[in-house]
């Protein structure tokens, strides 16, 4: 029998019914799939075989007798997960004043910061009745606001707060959210800039960010444009010395962000009457034409001064792949329902949500999902090796030969023995002449010579008395986290995923002249690196889609 029922309002839509899967798993709720379509709650329901909880469907709609329904009901805790929060009329917090009559908890999902900063007119009835009531429950800005206190640790104070949420195209975003984006694209948001509190115009201002999880394979560099969030106003209220903050949004394909934020300066400067109308034909596109990753991500990153009075910069990022990214909205939801049936309610009071989890909160619910996490101190340091830089903590899960050979303080000399095989083609064979790649054979005796030059290395390889050089540098812009390898006229840019102690390299981008390429017709190829017996091997191939292979070479090195 569940001791504890939660009522859900929209509770098969896009977010409450995220929150129904999160919670299923629960044999201790009773979870009431609400809506105004009792029909669709029911097959909303009926999908959920396999679940623990009691689902029970119900029909209930915000602007009607609420009241009586949880007089009858009952509930423990109701979740407003309809929306939009920017557009609920005369009384926009209808449901609030319901569940304080009947002392309910209350949580939702709003993601209007006026709306979201409007709870606090409750706080003290809240108290009086022993309930809580929370707004703004999710990524933003219960998650970056856990994040900034992580990222703090070590800082003197934070001057600056940037955050981006970056969803895999086919994650499916929901009417009500398009109507939320619209009624403020274009529109005044206020936020703080440099010290101040001014306006800026939703979705009129970009700016791009690679996502990348140290040792992971990261995102490729979004763009990512301002949006009315709680964050702007909430976490300057928790933090007063902070100077400035900005979030931003990174829907693709990027040619519907760019259409958007061509509309959007259309409506701040007047010359269109705002976007609110057309929400209907953004919802069409954006759920019906998608392509790419499907994978997203999120970052925050925090900028401002050590305990030494030194530049800080340090970055938190997630990646979320397939599936699994929708679903983090409505973590804060689930862990906050899960603390509280386990003993640890919220504290009686009306606020928004930024001091409801800490970090650690989000590793139950991220815990057998394809969600990864890591912080990267981004401050420059000279002392770090490159790979060092680019891996960040993933560094140190690495074998001590791989981690040895690309630890060079002037000039690092290794030896040792190679495989050799070259394409056959006749396109194949010019360019691996071209660059001088080495011939077919086995037993090859290999020198690798690796010297450090400004900012990257120098690679020279000698394979039987031929030689072939790259310059490798970390990457910048687009390509920032990558390792930017030159041969000659050609620079490809290379991830570095590290699994189970095996240091992959996977193609991310090129470049011809300094011109980026087309990414379809990039060199591939499967290149790691690994340890075995104490020495450091290898395994090397260049490849293309049209030419086939144009030279593979694997075998093992030891330091001279």
């Amino acid at each position: 029998m569940a001791e504890f029922t939660v009522l859900i309002v929209g509770g098969y839509g896009i977010f409450g019914g995220r929150l129904v899967d999160l919670l299923a798993d629960e044999p201790r709720l009773k979870l009431i799939v609400g809506g105004r379509s009792l029909e669709k709650a029911r097959a909303f329901s009926a999908r959920r075989k396999a679940a623990a909880a009691e689902l029970v469907p119900a029909r209930i709609d915000r602007n009607g007798n609420v009241g009586s329904l949880l007089a009858e009901w009952k509930p423990d805790i109701l979740v407003d997960a309809t929306g939009p929060f920017q557009a609920y009329g005369d009384d926009p917090y209808r449901l609030v004043k319901a569940c304080l009559s009947h002392g309910i908890g209350y949580l939702d999902f709003a993601d209007g910061s006026a709306f979201a900063r409007g709870i606090a007119e409750f706080d003290a009835e809240a108290k009086a009745r022993g309930v809580f009531v929370l707004s703004a429950v999710s990524s933003f800005p219960v998650l970056t606001a856990a994040v900034i206190r992580r990222l703090g640790e070590g800082f003197s104070h934070v001057d600056e707060v940037e955050a981006g949420i970056a969803p895999s195209p086919f994650a499916g975003v929901g009417p009500n959210v398009i109507r939320a984006i619209a009624s403020y694209a274009g529109r005044p948001v206020e936020l703080r800039r440099h010290g101040a509190k001014l306006l800026a115009h939703g979705l009129t201002e970009s700016r791009r960010f690679v996502i990348a999880v140290p040792g992971r394979l990261p995102l490729h560099s979004r763009r990512f444009s301002l949006v009315d969030v709680p964050d702007l106003q909430m976490i300057p209220d928790a933090m007063p010395e902070l100077k400035s903050i900005w979030v931003g949004a990174a829907p693709v394909p990027e040619i519907f962000l760019r259409a958007l934020n061509v509309l959007s300066i259309l409506v701040r400067y007047r010359l269109f009457p705002g976007l609110l109308r057309l929400a209907p034909v953004f919802d069409f596109v954006i759920n019906h034409f998608r392509w790419g990753e499907h994978r997203g991500g999120m970052y925050v990153e925090a900028r401002g001064r050590d305990k030494d009075d030194k530049p800080l910069v340090r970055s938190w990022h997630l990646l979320a792949e397939g599936s699994d990214g929708p679903l983090i909205p409505s973590m804060a939801i689930a862990a906050l329902i899960r603390k509280t049936l386990d003993g640890m309610s919220p504290a009686a009071g009306a606020r928004v949500a930024t001091d409801a989890l800490e970090l650690t909160d989000y590793d139950p619910v991220f815990k057998n999902r394809t969600i990864y996490t890591g912080i990267r101190n981004d401050t420059e340091d000279g002392r770090a090796g490159l790979y060092q830089r680019i891996l960040g903590t993933a560094w140190d899960r690495l074998p001590e030969p791989i981690r040895r050979l690309h630890t060079i303080e002037h000039v690092g000399l290794h030896s040792g023995k190679a495989i050799v095989d070259r394409g056959s083609g006749l396109i194949a064979r010019f360019i691996a002449g071209l660059y001088g790649f080495p011939e077919a054979g086995s037993d090859v005796p290999v020198t690798v010579r690796l010297e450090k030059a400004a900012s990257g290395e120098i690679w020279q390889r000698t394979f039987a008395g031929r030689i072939f050089r790259s310059y490798q540098a970390p990457g910048r812009g687009s390509s920032r986290h990558l390792i930017e390898e030159r041969f000659g006229p050609i620079t490809v840019g290379l991830a570095l995923v590290e699994q189970d102690g095996r240091l992959g390299y996977i193609v991310r981008g090129w470049k011809f002249l300094g011109i980026p390429m087309p990414r379809f017709l990039a060199p591939g190829g499967s290149t790691h690196e690994h340890a075995a017996d104490g020495r450091f091997h290898f395994h090397v191939e260049i490849a293309h889609s049209w030419f086939g292979l144009i030279v593979r070479y694997r075998g093992w090195l030891e330091a001279d």
